[in-house]
C-alpha cells in the first residue's frame, strides 16, 4: 500500500499532513476551482523561471497553500531562497501579483500573496528534487546527483531519504528505475510525517521522472 498510494493523500486528515488548497465549492463549481488553483500555481512558477537569477538556475519553492474566501484568494509560497526571487527588486512581489491576476478571470476577488521563507530548504522534497534535475542536465553521473542530494538532506535533521529515478538514465537504450535510501522510510505507518515529489525532467536522452521520499518525524 505504501508505495501505490501517494503518501501525503495517504496521510491527509490526521495530525502530520494538511491540505496545501483550502476552500469549499458546489459539485458543479469544483472543477473551475482545481483549475483555479492550477493556473495560479503555474502563473507562479513561470514568474519565478522569467526572474530567477542566471547563475543560480533553481527557482527554490517548496510548495505553494492556496486559501479561498468569498472576497480574497491568499496564496502563501514556502521558498527555501527567497533572495533569487525578491533580491533587488523592491516591487517583485507586486509584480507577481498583478501578472498572477492576470492569469485568471477573478473581478470579484482580491489576490493576496505572501512569501514565507523555509528554515531548512534542504529538507523540502522539491528542492532535492530541483537540484538533482540540474545536475543531471549538466550531465553529471545520477549516482554522485543522488548521493550528493542525501548529504545535503543530512544537514537538514531528517530520519530518512530515498531517492529513485526512472528513465533512460545516462542514454541507455532501455529505461531503467535506480533507487537509494539511507535511513528509514516508514511508508506504511500513518503516524509517520512522510514528505513526497515527483518531479520530471527533460534531457537530451528524453524526461527522466524523479520521485524523493523524505521521513521528517514521527507522532
Amino acid at each position: 500500500m505504501g508505495k501505490k498510494i501517494n503518501p501525503l493523500g495517504f496521510r491527509l486528515g490526521g495530525e502530520n499532513q494538511k491540505h496545501r488548497s483550502l476552500w469549499f465549492a458546489q459539485p458543479k463549481n469544483y472543477s473551475i476551482g482545481l483549475q483555479e488553483d492550477e493556473k495560479i500555481r503555474d502563473c507562479i512558477k513561470n514568474y519565478v523561471q522569467k526572474n530567477r537569477r542566471i547563475s543560480s538556475g533553481f527557482e527554490g519553492i517548496a510548495h505553494i497553500e492556496i486559501q479561498k474566501k468569498i472576497d480574497l484568494i491568499q496564496v502563501i509560497i514556502y521558498i527555501g531562497f527567497p533572495n533569487l526571487l525578491i533580491e533587488g527588486r523592491t516591487r517583485g512581489i507586486e509584480e507577481l501579483q498583478i501578472n498572477v491576476q492576470k492569469g485568471f478571470n477573478s473581478v470579484n476577488r482580491r489576490l493576496n500573496i505572501a512569501i514565507t521563507r523555509v528554515a531548512k530548504p534542504y529538507g523540502q522534497p522539491n528542492i532535492l528534487a530541483e537540484y538533482i534535475a540540474l545536475q543531471l542536465k549538466n550531465r553529471v553521473s545520477f549516482r554522485k546527483a543522488m548521493k550528493k542530494a542525501i548529504e545535503l538532506t543530512e544537514q537538514a535533521d531528517t530520519k530518512g531519504i530515498q531517492v529513485q529515478i526512472a528513465g533512460r538514465i545516462d542514454g541507455k537504450e532501455i529505461a531503467r528505475v535506480e533507487w537509494i535510501r539511507e535511513g528509514r522510510v516508514p511508508l506504511q505507518t500513518i503516524r509517520a510525517k512522510i514528505d513526497h515529489c515527483s518531479y520530471p525532467v527533460r534531457t537530451i536522452y528524453g524526461v527522466l521522472g524523479i520521485k524523493i521520499w523524505i521521513f521528517v518525524d514521527e507522532q
